[in-house]
Formats: C-alpha cells, sequence, structure tokens
C-alpha cells in the first residue's frame, strides 16, 4: 500500500542521524568500560605496592623449627626460642642483605613491574593531548610488560628457597621450589592475583584500542561519503 510505504519511509531515521544515535551510544559505553579499566589499573598498581614491600611472600607454620617469614629482601627470623622472638634483617637499599641471589632477581622483576604500571597511570593524563586508541595501546604494552615481570619474579623467587637461612626456618627437606614444612603467605598469592589481574587488564585495553581505531576509519568513510 503507498500509503503505508510512506509512513515506514516517514519513520526511518536519515543516515546521519541514525549513525550520530550510534556514536553517543558507543561513546558512553567506551566511556564506562574505560573508567572500570582504569580504577583496575589503580587497584593493579597498589597490589604491586603491596606485594614489592610486604615480608610475607612465605612463612613459619606449628611444624618449623624456627619463626619467622620471608619477602621479596626483607625478612624476618627466630632464633629458635620459645619465645619466638624474631630478628628482622635485608633492605633493597642494601642490596648485599638479600640473602639469595633468586629473591635479588625476583626483587628486580617485581620493581620494574611496578615501574611499569605506576608509569602506565601516569600515562592517563595522555587522554586529554593524544589519540585514544595510541593511549589504549601504549598502556595495553605496559600491562602485558608489567604481567610478564610479575610472572618472572613468582617463578624465580622459589629458587632460593634452598638457602641456608630458609632452611634453618622451615627444615632440612626444604630445597629449591620446595617449602619444607612452611607455607605460602598472603604476598604471594596477592602477587599471583595482580598477574591475572595484569593480564586481563592488558586485553582489555588492547580491545579498546582497536575499537577505537576501528571506529575513527568508520567516522572517516562516513565523512567522506558525505562531502562527495
Amino acid at each position: 500500500l503507498p500509503g503505508a510505504s510512506t509512513a515506514v519511509v516517514a519513520k526511518m531515521l536519515p543516515s546521519q542521524e541514525a549513525s550520530k544515535i550510534y556514536h553517543d551510544k558507543y561513546m558512553r559505553n567506551s566511556r564506562a568500560i574505560g573508567v572500570l579499566w582504569a580504577i583496575f589499573t589503580i587497584c593493579l598498581a597498589i597490589i604491586n605496592v603491596v606485594v614489592f614491600i610486604q615480608p610475607y611472600w612465605i612463612g613459619d607454620s606449628v611444624n618449623t623449627p624456627q619463626a619467622g617469614y620471608f619477602g621479596l629482601f626483607h625478612f624476618c627470623v627466630g632464633n629458635g626460642n620459645s619465645n619466638r622472638e624474631l630478628l628482622c634483617q635485608g633492605s633493597f637499599s642494601e642490596f648485599t642483605s638479600i640473602p639469595s641471589g633468586s629473591f635479588k632477581a625476583a626483587s628486580v622483576f617485581v620493581l620494574m613491574s611496578m615501574v611499569l604500571i605506576l608509569t602506565c597511570i601516569g600515562s592517563f593524563a595522555l587522554f586529554f593531548f593524544c589519540n585514544t586508541a595510541t593511549v589504549y595501546k601504549t598502556c595495553a604494552w605496559m600491562q602485558l610488560l608489567c604481567a610478564v615481570c610479575l610472572v618472572l619474579g613468582c617463578v624465580i623467587f622459589p629458587n632460593g628457597w634452598d638457602t641456608e637461612v630458609i632452611r634453618d626456618m622451615c627444615g632440612e627437606d626444604t630445597g629449591k621450589y620446595t617449602l619444607g614444612n612452611c607455607s605460602v603467605r598472603w604476598a604471594y598469592i596477592l602477587a599471583i592475583v595482580g598477574i591475572l589481574d595484569a593480564f586481563i587488564l592488558s586485553f582489555l585495553a588492547f580491545v579498546l584500542g582497536n575499537r577505537q581505531s576501528d571506529f575513527l576509519q568508520e567516522e572517516l568513510k562516513t565523512i567522506s561519503r558525505g562531502e562527495k
């Protein structure tokens, strides 16, 4: 029917108006996801700082000869007496005080991951000056490298469990990648959570960056068609 077809055509939106509605909806969704991505990136930075500083990667248990706990570079161990008094030592600024070469390497890699994620947060300011897709992709690479550095830190750290001071605390069964009577503490687990977080955030940043690039190309094509 001619009248019906006219009514349908009248209800149809012009292509430019439809494109604008799609653009506005896309930008709202993109900003919302971007805000969540930024928030979780800040959370990752907090996790990274905590696992680097806190000396609770491994620790004693009820069956260990001595009380104590170890981090990447700082550790506290007892003297075997019943009062369980702890002597704390080790500092990143005094690199020679770290009891194992593996602990030193793990400390450096976790520090690198912390620097990378803090640099990523600092680069958020570039969203006001640079192409959004470029900033997302730059942050994605930094987050990916952050995850890799955390993985290396977590993998290398157990290689130093055979050092004498840990064997004294955890027992004779302790060796490389074998913790004896000691147990993994919360900072080590938090570092593993940070690895997963960094990989997910990196993937999301790559997706956001690629979608921004694709949408920009579509807009340019639409503008060029409109000019013709």
